[in-house]
């Protein structure tokens, strides 16, 4: 028998599989950042975040060393999640701007945010084994969302890449040739029940894009209202 989205969650936290993001997530969470060193970190493998029957999926890269690693939720307590929050709650997607602790009575509307990578990686940059083995969390989590999903936004290259892999998994009809990654790119997909979905590429809201320019905030609210109404 399958197992729920939410024994899925409860399975995830506990995973040790890949020793590299093992120690590192570990090491993160004794030495912390001075900011933040009267916090206890999570320090462990961070799930998903957002109802079992969301119609919005959001997935990113990876949680943030000093953010999700730190709170316990993914995109939770630095500036990607600052930025992505605002946004959504622009959108009339979650109940408050802001996203600090998993205690801050956030909340989410038709909308579960996850990740490719559960654990945060040295660096930024899980390496290609990881994402391998990683990716048996996100294709078993992906296919348990697909009943309610219909639109799968995808925060980068390497979530866009994953997703349309998860997606195939799940035995969607997916253009043969993947198509490539861009802001405000999209396709049309068939889920496994033959409803039309619709597979929705943004640039990820890292300082590395806001800071430069890359990412506006006027771009990202843009998206995710393109995404709203996709779903609907």
């Amino acid at each position: 028998m399958a197992r729920t989205l939410l024994q899925l969650d409860k399975a995830l936290v506990k995973c040790t599989q890949c020793p590299r993001l093992v120690e590192w997530r570990e090491e993160v969470a004794v030495t912390k950042r001075k900011s933040y060193l009267d916090e206890k970190y999570w320090g462990k493998p961070v799930p998903g975040f957002g109802p079992t029957d969301a119609s919005i999926v959001i997935v990113g890269l990876a949680p943030g060393a000093h953010g999700a690693n730190r709170t316990g939720r993914i995109f939770t307590g630095d500036s990607s999640g600052d930025w992505l929050y605002k946004a959504l709650h622009k959108n009339g997607l979650a109940k408050i701007p802001t996203s600090k602790s998993k205690v801050d009575g956030q909340e989410l509307f038709g909308v579960r945010i996850t990740c490719a990578v559960h654990c945060a990686p040295p660096d930024n940059k899980p390496s290609t084994d990881e994402k391998h083995t990683c990716s048996t969390w996100f294709d078993e989590e992906i296919a348990l969302l697909l009943p309610t999903a219909r639109t799968f936004l995808a925060l980068g290259a390497l979530a866009w890449n994953a997703s349309y892999a998860s997606l195939k998994t799940a035995e969607c009809v997916m253009p043969r040739v993947k198509p490539k990654f861009g802001h405000g790119e999209s396709f049309a997909f068939l889920g496994p029940d033959g409803v039309k979905r619709i597979l929705l590429g943004s640039y990820h809201p890292s300082q590395q894009n806001t800071f430069t320019g890359k990412l506006t905030e006027k771009m990202l609210n843009e998206v995710i209202a393109k995404a709203k109404r996709a779903a609907s």
